[in-house]
């Protein structure tokens, strides 16, 4: 029975070809085939760097099939490269089938790292990067698209989103509906020549992208939600540690609610909890 293969994960680049990895070429060059989203776009790719590889298409409309095509070859000892038109696959691209099916079959993944649209925007765009929530693309129905986006109304994390040129400044719209005036960055043509980074709120971008629809998939980031901190000293905190504790939460829980309502210490509200004692 032969050696089972290996499935490479690969990196390729967001626009700059030059955004590609020695070991991600010489891995291209060295497998049996390359599994690639649109074979047609894939295929720039392997002439400017003159390598001639094998492909196959690997989308989202065949991949269910074809994941199990790959996998027979697979079992059968090929090495088998995965590319998506830009990017990591299996992040907001195909890829997700065929890897887990591999870990199923115990046939070894590696995942080769390289560009990256929302971590380059992310960076780019100048909101806060230490902590976000990447959501990727937003349904394309309008209805789903703000129930989706109530999900993400209270996270204290800078927001990442992919969008459509065509559903941007509608997307902007709904945002702002959603998750109130927030700061935000869309960023445009990443690694290209003509890169583009629109700073301002939620409302002022939605303005200006209805009146001047861009080109090209856009990166969207939207600023962390900051909870309203309200007004109160120690006799407001007591009460409000008393009513909690009386809907069931321990003194503790209690303390450390209030504490983030108020904008202060979880120590403060203790010592106030026990000053109402004496």
């Amino acid at each position: 029975m032969p050696e089972k293969g290996k499935l490479f994960v690969c990196a390729t680049p967001i626009g700059n070809l030059g955004d590609i990895t020695l070991r991600v070429l010489d891995t291209l060059r060295a497998v049996d085939l390359i599994a690639a989203e649109d074979t047609r776009h894939s295929r720039k790719l392997l002439q400017h760097y003159e390598i001639e590889t094998p492909l196959t298409s690997y989308h989202e409309h065949n991949e269910k099939g074809k994941a199990r095509s790959l996998l027979a070859r697979l079992r059968a000892g090929q090495q088998i490269a995965l590319i998506s038109d830009a990017g990591m696959p299996g992040i907001s691209d195909p890829g997700a089938e065929i890897i887990s099916l591999c870990y199923e079959e115990q046939i070894a993944v590696d995942v080769l790292p390289g560009a990256n649209a929302a971590l380059t925007g992310l960076v780019l765009s100048g909101l806060p990067a230490e902590r976000f929530a990447f959501v990727g693309f937003l349904p394309a129905a309008a209805a789903e698209r703000r129930r989706e986006l109530e999900k993400f109304v209270r996270l204290p994390l800078t927001l990442v989103f992919y969008e459509a040129p065509h559903r941007l400044a509608e997307s902007l719209t709904d945002m702002l509906a959603a998750l109130g005036e927030r700061q935000a960055a869309v960023v445009r043509e990443l690694t290209k020549v003509y890169q583009t980074v629109h700073r301002g709120t939620l409302k002022s971008l939605a303005e200006d992208f209805s009146e001047n629809p861009p080109r090209g998939e856009c990166c969207v980031f939207v600023e962390p939600c900051t909870p309203e901190v309200r007004a109160g000293g120690p006799a407001e905190w007591r009460r409000e540690v008393e009513a909690r504790m009386a809907l069931g939460l321990s003194p503790q829980e209690a303390m450390k609610e209030v504490a983030k309502d108020y904008g202060t210490s979880k120590r403060e509200v203790y010592r106030a909890v026990l000053a109402g004692k004496r």
